[in-house]
């Protein structure tokens, strides 16, 4: 836990010092723009404060999907969008942590935030073995010589989906038949950015993907 503390004071007195400091949106005081970084692509994240300060067009519908809580299950953190990119920011330079869009592959394509990995919640739905290869290849879980999981070095996942309405994230986390929870997988290391592309765009935060063309 000290060593996150350090990490995040280190990483939030790099991005005060080299954040632009025009007038315009800010992410918050004096920080108009943060950079993060996944594998070897690098990405600016910014507020938009053109095309007439409008909410993306995918986001601006309020009747989709249903409301969901704002604690998916006791232990799992939920975060707003500063603690949402601090994790983006310690990601870059901490492989322990994965940022991931939890939403299915064609979400993802159309519009999704920039320097974030997507695994579908689908692969933890149906097929256990699915879920397996995901907690064990890309989410840092150990799988012993007799089937049980080791999770010691299982990365903290930082989950989003489409927003306050969207249950993708809450059921990959802890609904889905084979959830992360299900399999174990410690709630600690769990975290769920609520808001996601709802309260995203609506910030006018950068997004990538087909619809931005």
């Amino acid at each position: 836990m000290k060593k996150i503390k350090h990490l995040t004071a280190a990483l939030l007195a790099v991005t005060f010092a080299t954040a632009t400091l025009a007038e315009g949106p800010m992410i918050k005081r004096g920080v108009a723009s943060v950079t993060v970084e996944l594998g070897d692509k690098t990405c600016v994240i910014e507020r938009n404060a053109t095309a007439g300060n409008q909410v993306h067009e995918a986001y601006n519908k309020t009747g989709q999907g249903m409301p969901q809580p704002m604690i998916v299950s006791a232990g799992i953190d939920t975060l707003g969008e500063l603690e949402f990119i601090d994790y983006m920011e310690q990601a870059s330079v901490d492989s322990s942590i994965l940022v991931v869009d939890t939403r299915t592959e064609n979400w993802h394509e159309d519009l999704h935030i920039p320097c974030t990995t997507n695994v579908s919640f689908k692969n933890f739905a149906d097929i256990k073995d699915d879920a397996l290869f995901y907690l064990t290849e890309v989410f840092g879980v150990e799988e012993n010589d007799d089937g049980s999981l080791n999770f010691d070095n299982a990365k903290t996942i930082v989950g989003y989906c489409n927003g306050y309405w969207c249950g993708q994230t809450p059921a990959m986390f802890k609904r889905a038949k084979y959830s992360m929870v299900a399999l174990g997988y410690p709630v600690e290391k769990l975290k769920y950015y609520r808001g996601g592309m709802q309260a995203w765009t609506s910030l006018g935060l950068t997004v990538e993907g087909a619809l931005t063309k």
